[in-house]
């Protein structure tokens, strides 16, 4: 039973619930101007901004705001910008300063260039946005959460008045310092609950009114956009007396993407590897390893056991491939075509329990695909579950050199045995 009062919270209540991380569907991926203009939106107090994506604009972009400093952001969807290095030289993917007619020539030098941080692949990512804004003082930052909580079944708000810092270390060395309350789905955020929340953040006066609308407006957010978390880091107090939203993280629940196509429009592919992108196209969810035997399985549990397994009889998983369910011929040959596209992958290592997924399905996309791809490289199928001795019988009768496996390890042996073969 969840507690409705102000109770201290575990790590695990700050994390997005495991599930949506495994979905079949790509994560939706937005740029922090994005994130802003959704806030704006909804009432939530922002900097004031603008965005360009030339120097010239950058420049009077600078001009219009009209700010005693102005900050200046790469937009690309990775941490540590701060401390990223340019290709052009420029060193740091976020740079403040007072002279507006400085912008034109920091974005000259970010703006087609690309910015390489701890969280971007070696050979960085070429930045094509930045974001114009209004650089503000910050006299105390805080932390302020709503999420969908499992052990609530329903939305809750966290809070901490120590903010600007990972709030996963605050809860597990303060945990005294880290305030919840659980929303109502029918009723929503009470104005009781917001002020009480807004006094635990340490706003006082008129800055804790402020602040209990400000949480308001952020709820009203999260409604809105069918999100599954909105994280402000920091909910920030300025010396003028404003509270302002200076850092946000959106998450968004994929089911309802049917109502929220406006959202999901602005979704950021660019940055993307172009492969998870194929296949997120067919509801595949693929992630690219450094191995040479390919994975096709159905569900991530599976396919995590399987990489670990191939592990374990010395080779090395070129992917983690899940089919998921719900499965239909055309997916399973997609699904070839991005397998076998990977030059690395120099054997392939099916492994379906179908459940819910009908293996002589599988059976069927596996033949077409090796036939129409003309596959060049060993396939090792282990089918087990519903209907699999159709699907058996549809492989052995196929006339294909596909080795059939009785078991995962089996599978995981004959796989590794047919690249020494080589």
């Amino acid at each position: 039973m969840c507690p409705s009062d102000n109770t201290e919270v575990k790590p695990v209540c700050l994390i997005v619930p495991t599930c949506a991380r495994v979905s079949s569907r790509r994560w939706l991926n937005l740029q922090e101007y994005q994130s802003k203009k959704l806030m704006q939106e909804s009432g939530v107090t922002v900097q004031r901004f603008y965005v360009a994506d030339n120097a010239p604009d950058a420049l009077q972009a600078a001009k219009r705001l009209g700010a005693k400093e102005i900050v200046l952001k790469a937009q690309i969807l990775a941490g540590g910008r701060g401390k990223g290095v340019f290709d052009s030289g420029l060193k740091g993917g976020v740079h403040l300063t007072k002279d507006p007619s400085a912008v034109g020539e920091l974005a000259n030098r970010m703006l087609g260039y690309s910015l390489t941080t701890k969280q971007t692949p070696k050979e960085g990512v070429k930045v094509k946005t930045v974001m114009v804004a209004e650089a503000l003082d910050i006299t105390r930052e805080t932390y302020f959460a709503i999420l969908m909580d499992r052990a609530c079944n329903g939305p809750v708000m966290v809070g901490s008045p120590q903010g600007g810092m990972d709030i996963e270390e605050v809860a597990d060395k303060t945990p005294e310092l880290i305030f919840k309350e659980v929303i109502d789905i029918f009723e929503g955020v009470r104005d009781d609950q917001a002020l009480r929340m807004a006094a635990n953040l340490g706003f006082k006066g008129p800055l804790e009114r402020q602040a209990a609308d400000q949480i308001k407006r952020l709820y009203d957010l999260f409604l809105k956009v069918d999100a599954t978390q909105v994280e402000v880091n920091p909910l920030g107090e300025t010396p003028e007396g404003q509270v302002v939203c200076f850092d946000a993280k959106i998450n968004f629940d994929d089911n309802a993407e049917f109502r929220q196509k406006a959202v999901f429009a602005l979704d950021d592919m660019s940055e993307s590897d172009p492969t998870e992108t194929e296949a997120a196209k067919w509801d595949l969810k693929y992630i690219g390893l450094d191995g040479n035997i390919a994975c096709f399985v159905n569900g991530a549990g599976l396919a995590m056991a399987t990489c670990d397994i191939i592990d374990l009889h010395g080779g090395k998983p070129a992917n983690f491939l899940d089919l998921g369910g719900g499965v239909k011929e055309k997916q399973v040959y997609e699904a070839f075509k991005l397998l076998t596209a990977d030059p690395k992958v120099e054997a392939i290592l099916v492994n379906i329990f179908g459940g819910i997924v009908n293996c002589a399905i599988i059976a069927n996309g596996i033949t077409k695909a090796c036939r129409e791809l003309e596959l060049k490289v060993p396939l090792v199928v282990r089918l087990e579950g519903t209907n699999v001795q159709e699907a058996k019988r549809i492989l052995s009768e196929s006339g294909l050199p596909i080795v059939a496996a009785n078991d995962l390890e089996d599978a995981a042996k004959k796989a590794v045995a047919a690249i020494a073969k080589k």
